[in-house]
């Protein structure tokens, strides 16, 4: 069951972080979060996530796990995350992401740079 080894979901972080570099990982969790997503609200709610969460390998996780997930994301307490709290949230849950997550930020900057320029 995931919710019982929620390491399996925070190993893939990296590696993705590795294949695609800063900017390819961005696009992925923005992908994950539109896959999650209620369509119609913009937000991931509890509903859309019990709903959506096979999407990503997550069919495991109990009610209980769902709602901490929300409640550790949601920085403005709506009890629903926008697109910026679930990016976090993928980090936070990925120690070694928050380790390498200075890294990526300088690779995605130095991208825009060269696009500035």
């Amino acid at each position: 069951m995931a919710s019982e080894d929620p390491s399996n979901f925070q190993d893939f972080l990296p590696l993705m972080a590795h294949k695609l570099g800063g900017e390819g990982l961005m696009s992925e969790l923005c992908n994950g979060f539109n896959l999650l997503m209620d369509s119609s609200k913009g937000v991931i709610t509890f509903e859309s996530l019990k709903r959506n969460s096979a999407l990503l390998g997550l069919e495991g996780l109990s009610d209980d796990d769902l709602w901490s997930m929300l409640r550790e994301g949601d920085f403005d307490g709506d009890g629903a995350l926008n697109q910026m709290e679930f990016c976090v949230l993928m980090f936070r849950l990925s120690p070694e992401l928050m380790e390498e997550s200075e890294f990526w930020l300088e690779d995605a900057l130095q991208h825009e740079l060269k696009n500035y320029h």
